[in-house]
């Protein structure tokens, strides 16, 4: 249809000025559109936060890879790997303040050198078990660091006190820990207190042979002393330095040796001392309380303004927490001491995130293992046996524990400081049945309550009795026997 007074040109009709008007519109709307798509694709593009290699999936750091020393890349046996002699080896024994449940201890953390050294950063309730579990001979638990006195922090220490001397950890326990404003907010009043509180333990105990056992050496250090040294042997050297945490007298400490760094802050609010003190150490590892407050009203029945202001006074939130490993830059950075909710897991990455891309994991729940040496970091979870029972100590443990040498194979177990009649009265134990009642005939033996005086056993005995039990070769020269002598020579 053509309309003269346009002067000849067409007139558009009103289907074709709506469909002109659709394709402009469409034109502009599929710019805008493309606009969109690209800025909300630039939005959500993910960033590996290691850096990498398209379609390489998620990378990490090149020294995150097993070390040369290990078993097995993906599970650590208890009592089956040696460190290396430039490893070290750093168990995460318990790792939660409370509540402590099947799969998490107290807060416990395990640091074994290649040197020997073995050493324990704090002792939270029901670690002991872990630390039993991990095949670590009772008697050579010593060295015990305590970041400050709760109880979450030391529960299990009375445990491992009255039982290890009768094990035969018959030397002094050493314990180190900060003093406090006062006489009584240092570690040396709580290990009083714990005497007095074991008083009938110990004192039954000592029928036995004890020695020195119940005597417990402690390293009181001046918390107000910050980057000062409390442990300085067999080149381990370990700092420690005032933690914001609820009243003066918390502590954090590091561990150098053989170029190798660890930092453990105990609990406390996020602190500029801590970020110059462990910069550019190997594996930071700090607490964490994620501020939950409503969540953990709705599991507990506790009032929300207990657990903020609990954290206000005395924690490192999440967000803190990836500002802290942010600064600091560690090789590897961890968390521990917390509930491990895995619904809360993905929340408490993302807060860390927030500031933080570094290489970090969790040091929960029990045991989380991690091996490093300067070329490699590489972490696994330990396989724990339910019924784990106590390891017997190595031959070189032994050396150190009973004072071998290659012309003394005898140990001399120390006399008991009283008998039972000592501390029990007579009348009691008349009215004890007598064993013949209860003993089959051909079993029976007389009963010796007390232990008999200056008695001495030769370790070859031990290992013939070993021998005999698996119906081995019986021989004194047997190859456990020959490990003592040799680690004997060698520590000389």
């Amino acid at each position: 249809m053509t309309d003269d007074t346009d002067g000849g040109q067409r007139r558009m009709s009103r289907r074709d000025a709506l469909k002109t008007a659709g394709l402009a519109g469409a034109a502009v709307l599929s710019t805008t559109a493309v606009a969109s798509a690209q800025a909300q694709e630039e939005a959500v593009t993910a960033r590996n936060p290691y850096g990498g290699v398209p379609s390489g999936g998620i990378t990490l750091p090149p020294y995150y890879r097993p070390t040369p020393y290990l078993v097995s890349n993906n599970i650590y046996y208890p009592g089956q790997e040696q460190v290396g002699p430039d490893e070290m080896r750093i168990s995460f024994i318990g790792s939660t303040p409370i509540p402590v449940t099947k799969t998490q201890a107290g807060t416990c953390i395990m640091i074994e050198l290649g040197n020997g050294n073995r050493f324990f950063f704090d002792f939270g309730s029901g670690c002991m078990r872990n630390i039993i579990a991990m095949a670590v001979p009772l008697q050579t638990v010593n060295d015990i660091f305590f970041t400050h006195l709760h109880v979450d922090h030391y529960a299990d220490l009375p445990y491992l006190y009255a039982f290890a001397p009768w094990m035969g950890r018959w030397k002094p326990l050493r314990v180190h820990g900060p003093s406090g404003r006062t006489p009584k907010d240092g570690i040396k009043h709580m290990i009083d207190g714990m005497k007095m509180m074991t008083h009938w333990h110990t004192d039954s105990f000592n029928a036995l042979p004890i020695g020195d056992g119940y005597e417990i050496e402690v390293n009181e250090f001046d918390f107000r002393d910050d980057n000062g040294i409390c442990y300085d042997k067999d080149g381990v050297v370990i700092r420690h330095w005032r933690r914001a945490h609820t009243k003066d007298g918390a502590s954090a400490y590091r561990l150098d040796w053989n170029g190798l760094s660890f930092v453990w802050t105990g609990d406390g609010r996020p602190d500029e001392l801590s970020l110059e003190l462990a910069k550019g150490v190997d594996v930071f590892v700090t607490e964490v309380q994620p501020d939950t407050a409503n969540l953990q009203a709705l599991k507990f029945g506790m009032p929300p303004v207990m657990v903020t202001n609990t954290i206000d006074q005395a924690h490192s939130p999440h967000y803190a927490v990836g500002y802290m490993f942010d600064k600091i830059q560690p090789r590897l950075a961890m968390v521990t001491h917390l509930s491990y909710d895995e619904e809360l897991i993905p929340e408490i990455t993302a807060g860390i995130r927030t500031h933080y891309s570094g290489l970090f994991q969790f040091g929960a729940p029990d045991v989380v293992v991690v091996n490093v040496t300067k070329d490699a970091v590489w972490t696994r979870k330990a396989a724990l046996p339910e019924a784990g029972n106590m390891a017997r100590p190595s031959p070189k443990e032994a050396i150190g524990l009973f004072d071998l040498s290659p012309a003394n194979l005898k140990v001399k177990f120390p006399n008991p400081r009283h008998t039972v009649a000592d501390v029990q009265e007579q009348a009691v134990r008349d009215r004890e049945i007598d064993p013949k009642k209860y003993y089959p005939s051909d079993v029976y033996r007389e009963p010796q309550p007390n232990f008999p005086q200056d008695f001495t056993i030769d370790v070859r005995e031990i290992v013939l009795m070993k021998a005999k039990s698996a119906q081995a070769k019986l021989s004194t020269k047997s190859a456990e026997i020959q490990a003592i002598i040799d680690a004997i020579e060698a520590v000389k």
